[in-house]
């Protein structure tokens, strides 16, 4: 893979910003012209510095408005049970991000959910059920100070 040079990482931030920026409009921002542009976001995906684009959703405006963080400890650090929680979690439109941690629990589940009581489903419908699930800790978020999908670049 070749290394990132100032235009490459200029183009990704301005991607970052904006992902609907039109290649003449990306040009113009970075200073090159349409063709060459076009030629390093190419590379740029193929390469896998850029894996998509996605629109950023309202989840007030879509009845989402609780985020949680749930920390979960498992009674076995089995291979199987670690497939079975990561197979069923996945499965869960509630869930936005499920990461295995190191340290006093084994996942951290970010989810989204209308309210309080769809949070009380939720917790009894999806993840007390989960295979291997032994505790749960869980954080309401009473202000998201800061989210951002940007990385420094």
């Amino acid at each position: 893979m070749k290394e990132l040079d100032r235009l490459d990482r200029k183009i990704l931030r301005a991607l970052q910003k904006e992902g609907r920026l039109s290649n003449t409009e990306l040009a113009e921002q970075v200073h090159l012209s349409p063709t060459a542009t076009a030629e390093r976001v190419k590379r740029l995906t193929r390469d896998g510095y850029i894996i998509g684009y996605m629109a950023i959703l309202s989840p007030e405006k879509l009845g989402r408005s609780l985020l949680v963080f749930v920390q979960v400890k498992l009674d076995r650090t089995t291979p199987d049970v670690f497939d079975s929680f990561s197979d069923a979690v996945k499965r869960s439109d509630d869930v936005i991000e499920c990461h295995m941690v190191a340290g006093g629990f084994d996942y951290l589940v970010k989810a989204r959910v209308a309210g309080m009581e769809a949070y009380r489903q939720f917790l009894s419908e999806v993840i007390l059920p989960l295979p291997g699930v032994r505790e749960t800790h869980t954080y309401a978020v009473m202000e998201e100070v800061k989210g951002t999908t940007f990385l420094p670049v």
